[in-house]
């Protein structure tokens, strides 16, 4: 990752503290989750401010037409940047879609000086540093009732509502994954758009390595290869992630606002998770098309908006889940004034 320099001896710009501790809080940001890794959002440090912007040129225009993924995964990159600016005791202001006649401006944080540094955002923060996207089959262990509690928690306190999918209610879910399954595979436009993410040394993207096992599983996990075969659990074969939960992030709303907090609220889910030793992985696909979203509506009795599906478990033996690629600093922040 390139570095940001805080000084420049050949214009005399120095950058005030302020700006420094914001530049230091976006790039802590860069390791936040994104649909397909594209890493939608772009920061400019302006003084003691920091704005946050949506890079549509990273769009995905057939999985995420409308752009709620591409938001809610700069709401996840927001959250990272405020827990890091709370685990160095400094405290922030957030304004949300300040400009109405600039709706790609999705928020600004302005530095608003110091706070009790606590240790909640301290362990989050530590948190940053190893969570991973675990697509991997979990171990056969249940997950604690208490860790559950602490993710439903750390959704509500991001301005989302996080619903654990109770086993008799699971069928919802993979009905979900089916109806996402008929209506992706079968476009090719879709088929050609996933493609392109997937791939190998670039800054972004989904590497294969990184992409779901084969073998049945007991929730269908978004096929990467674009084979459209799916592993039966009804063929014999051995079924994994028995033990996973799965959380529906549910919004009051379904606009710009409400996708950044679900955004937030992901990465404190999955921060939170990380934390307490779990595994997790956001499943993206079982609220981008219209019949897969409306079958999770349903199971939630129609109250609220599905913004993402979250597979959560205990991890395999397998050891830790590889790191996915980041794009450069200098590709994502412009500039700390001040």
């Amino acid at each position: 990752m390139a570095a940001i320099q805080y000084t420049d001896r050949g214009t005399g710009v120095r950058v005030s503290p302020a700006g420094r501790a914001l530049t230091d809080a976006v790039l802590a940001a860069l390791g936040a989750p994104s649909i397909l890794n594209t890493q939608p959002w772009r920061w400019r440090i302006d003084g003691d401010t920091a704005q946050l912007r949506a890079d549509r040129t990273r769009q995905l225009p057939v999985i995420d037409p409308d752009g709620r993924l591409l938001t809610l995964s700069c709401g996840a990159a927001l959250h990272h940047a405020r827990v890091a600016l709370a685990a160095e005791g400094i405290g922030c202001e957030v304004a949300y879609l300040p400009d109405a006649d600039d709706p790609d401006l999705l928020a600004t944080v302005r530095h608003a000086g110091p706070v009790e540094r606590a240790a909640g955002p301290q362990r989050l923060r530590r948190a940053m540093g190893i969570r991973r996207t675990d697509r991997r089959p979990f171990a056969d262990r249940d997950v604690p009732d208490a860790a559950l509690d602490r993710l439903r928690e750390a959704a509500a306190a991001a301005g989302a509502d996080l619903h654990l999918v109770r086993p008799q209610d699971l069928v919802g879910v993979v009905v979900a994954a089916g109806h996402a399954a008929d209506v992706e595979e079968g476009d090719p436009a879709y088929r050609a758009e996933l493609a392109a993410w997937v791939r190998d040394d670039d800054a972004d993207g989904v590497p294969p390595a990184t992409a779901a096992g084969s073998g049945p599983r007991t929730v269908p996990i978004r096929d990467f290869t674009g084979t459209a075969e799916r592993p039966s659990v009804y063929t014999g074969g051995e079924v994994a992630d028995r033990h996973a939960r799965y959380a529906v992030l549910v919004t009051r709303g379904d606009l710009p606002r409400d996708w950044i907090a679900a955004g937030e609220a992901l990465s404190a889910v999955l921060l939170t998770a990380t934390g307490d030793g779990l595994a997790a992985s956001p499943m993206s696909d079982l609220v981008e098309v219209e019949p897969a979203r409306t079958v999770l509506r349903r199971m939630l009795g129609d109250v609220g908006h599905p913004a993402m599906v979250v597979r959560v478990g205990v991890p395999g033996r397998a050891g830790a889940a590889p790191e996915p690629p980041r794009r450069s600093s200098d590709d994502v922040v412009d500039g700390a004034g001040g």
